[in-house]
């Protein structure tokens, strides 16, 4: 059987299956069908909600809980999230050609990759409507010791786009998820993380933070602003004493933490109310 009929026959076999819950883990059996992939994610992002988790493969049990962090706020530093909300970059795409300069070396990247075993990963990222906050991110990953995605894999999946993009819209495009108030819950944990640490540190600091989040080296940042690779270096000295923190790692979990616990946020430093929780805990 040729490939394309193999392919056209997978295709007519799960569109009955659009718009009931049967479909992501049909779809992901197609893409599976198409590339060695040992794990497939796909996430929805509504307009006004935290993600939503619409199909995960039996992820490991230590890659369980950063899911959990992923989807209460960690999401905001994640490559395809970014490529979609800050660069209006919508697609097939190899995690390497997306990932900031040093990302291999960031916290992020260590917790939701390395620890998990994920050792590459490529996917889409579909929008549902134009002009609107509603995507949808495919996952394609490969576990333990492999090597990276070879371009025949990489050009097969890309050259599919425009079919995985209709499938994607008619399934999700109907069942669209608000929040149960008002209130845009992605909008403030980014707003949350633009502000944390605008309490304590200086607007440099803080923007060296925010680079270090996002996964940046200290070369990449040296070059964004122009400064050396050492007054880089001093900054971030700097930022972490404010902060009483020793390591990238424990930046990236304090940050995950403040935005964990925030409560009927009303714009600032999440860092406020989380230490004031902090306090009144220790009372």
């Amino acid at each position: 059987m040729s490939f394309l009929l193999e392919f056209s026959q997978q295709i007519a076999d799960i569109l009955p299956y659009a718009r009931t819950e049967s479909f992501p883990s049909k779809l992901a059996v197609l893409f599976k069908s198409l590339v060695p992939s040992d794990n497939v994610m796909i996430v929805a992002f509504h307009s006004k909600s935290l993600p939503i988790v619409e199909y995960n493969d039996n992820p490991p049990e230590d890659r369980v809980s950063m899911i959990d962090k992923f989807v209460a706020g960690a999401f905001l530093l994640d490559p395809y999230y970014l490529a979609a909300t800050k660069q209006g970059k919508y697609g097939f795409f190899h995690l390497k050609d997306i990932a900031p300069s040093g990302f291999d070396e960031s916290e992020y990247n260590r917790l939701y990759y390395k620890l998990s075993g994920l050792c590459d990963e490529c996917g889409y990222v579909l929008r549902l409507k134009d002009n609107d906050k509603t995507f949808v991110h495919i996952s394609l990953g490969q576990i333990g010791d492999c090597e990276s995605y070879n371009e025949d894999c990489l050009q097969k999946l890309s050259d599919i786009t425009p079919l995985i993009d209709a499938l994607i819209k008619y399934h999700w495009q109907e069942k669209e998820v608000e929040s149960d108030s008002q209130l845009d819950l992605r909008e403030q944990l980014e707003t949350a993380l633009e502000s944390f640490g605008t309490s304590i540190l200086t607007e440099r600091e803080n923007q060296m933070v925010q680079m270090i989040l996002h996964g940046y080296s200290s070369k990449a940042i040296a070059e964004r602003f122009k400064i050396s690779v050492e007054t880089v270096k001093l900054h971030r000295k700097n930022a972490y004493a404010k902060l009483d923190l020793g390591t990238q790692g424990e930046l990236f979990n304090l940050f995950i933490n403040s935005l964990i616990n925030i409560d009927n946020y009303e714009g600032g430093d999440p860092l406020i109310s989380y230490h004031s929780k902090a306090t009144s805990l220790d009372i």
